[in-house]
């Protein structure tokens, strides 16, 4: 009987054990939280100060497990999912990114959580937060939209006697001023093909293409769309080949090209709206950085840009069916979607938030231009890699430097990326 007696208060206590995972002794919660804020990314520090902010308000702890985005971070994302993860909150992608989470029910969607907490997310348009195309619901809370624009070394241009392009900037032209900039000893174009190729991708596609077609997959290399994207290929391979990458692109980092620039090796970077923040805590000076329209040809114009809402927030099915940890989350992505966090992570014209993102009153030189840049856009389109799956996306881009080294041409890379597309769920 005494066996029987301690075999069942050691499975109380077990039980109590597994049922106090996650949580203080005060009744406080831990949760867990991945994002693309990991450390050295631009908004590293806005987002630790907001998340700060939450644990001292709430009480709760965050066990923060972010790293910087790249196509390893997004399969390592999935993958923990598909390995029944502990993750409770996530900042993630909206687009074909999300739909095995979405099929899958592993994110909560946003009227769901309406109906336990009716002002989830009422600061922001419901027409502006993202809607899936896995089953027409919207899952994520946006901290802000995106941007895609080319930040500039005034510095550099300064000494090889080179103009900061304006709105009215031609590939011929910057073809022209990448090869007197290369003639001075510079790096014109700071990029690793090796891991981040994927905007001069989009920009070199938009040229050949349309506002209107921008966002439409091909169907296989040889129709109009594949045509398209297979010219823009050529394009970036025409700027390996003279050079303008740096001589090590295939094989370097992403973080080390960044550092080209502010080590003023190198004079153009083309990069989103959150590398507002990485200059800002790396430049010596922002004065000697601004940011600008891409180069155009074709139908493009240069103020024509590509942006959108690309990531937001997610409160996880596992979180959701905890209802300890239900309203921290709840909570917890509240306040990192506040007015005032939304503006301190970039001075952007594409938001949700119903009041508008607003000028911060220190803002900087780069900020300043970047809202000048932005509110002078003539268009916005999508970003066509969110409409691949991650393996189909990272196979055309590591099919990248095989194209510019001519060990593949864009016709086989398209019609293996489009085929892997369909091999693994469209």
């Amino acid at each position: 009987m005494k066996k029987v007696c301690l075999f069942m208060a050691l499975l109380i206590l077990i039980g109590l054990a597994a049922g106090c995972k996650g949580r203080t002794n005060d009744g406080k919660v831990e949760i867990t939280v991945v994002t693309s804020f990991g450390e050295g990314d631009g908004n590293h520090e806005n987002y630790v100060n907001a998340y700060k902010a939450y644990e001292q308000a709430s009480g709760h702890t965050v066990n923060d497990r972010s790293s910087v985005t790249n196509e390893a971070w997004k399969k390592d994302v999935i993958l923990n999912f598909d390995s029944d993860n502990d993750i409770d909150v996530l900042f993630y992608f909206t687009g074909a990114d999300a739909d095995s989470l979405i099929k899958n029910n592993k994110v909560v969607s946003i009227s769901e959580i309406r109906k336990h907490d009716a002002n989830y997310a009422a600061n922001m348009k419901d027409s502006m937060l993202p809607v899936s195309a896995a089953d027409g619901r919207q899952y994520s809370v946006p901290v802000n939209g995106y941007w895609e624009g080319l930040y500039v070394n005034k510095k550099v241009l300064a000494d090889c006697g080179v103009n900061v392009p304006g709105s009215d900037y031609s590939w011929d032209q910057f073809l022209t001023d990448c090869s007197i900039i290369k003639n001075k000893g510079y790096t014109p174009i700071a990029c690793s093909l090796n891991e981040i190729p994927h905007y001069w991708f989009e920009f070199c596609t938009f040229n050949h293409g349309t506002m209107s077609n921008h966002a439409i997959l091909p169907a296989g290399a040889s129709d109009e769309i594949g045509a398209i994207w297979s010219e823009g290929f050529n394009d970036m391979k025409v700027l390996y080949e003279k050079g303008f990458f740096p001589q090590d692109t295939t094989t370097i980092s992403d973080q080390q090209a960044n550092f080209l620039m502010t080590e003023n090796k190198a004079a153009f970077m083309l990069d989103g709206s959150w590398k507002l923040g990485w200059f800002q805590t790396n430049a010596s000076d922002i004065n000697d950085f601004t940011v600008t329209y891409v180069p155009a040809k074709g139908e493009r114009k240069a103020t024509d840009i590509v942006g959108g809402m690309s990531m937001g927030y997610y409160i996880t099915k596992r979180a959701w069916d905890d209802p300890d940890k239900r309203q921290a989350c709840i909570d917890f992505v509240t306040a990192m979607t506040t007015d005032e966090v939304v503006n301190t992570f970039g001075a952007l014209s594409i938001t949700a938030l119903k009041n508008g993102t607003k000028l911060p009153g220190n803002a900087d030189a780069l900020v300043k231009d970047a809202l000048k840049m932005t509110k002078g856009c003539t268009g916005i389109v999508l970003a066509v890699q969110d409409g691949l799956n991650p393996t189909a996306r990272d196979m055309l881009f590591n099919d990248v430097k095989n194209i510019v080294t001519g060990k593949t041409t864009p016709q086989k890379a398209i019609d293996h990326c489009l085929a892997i597309k369909e091999e693994t769920g469209g």
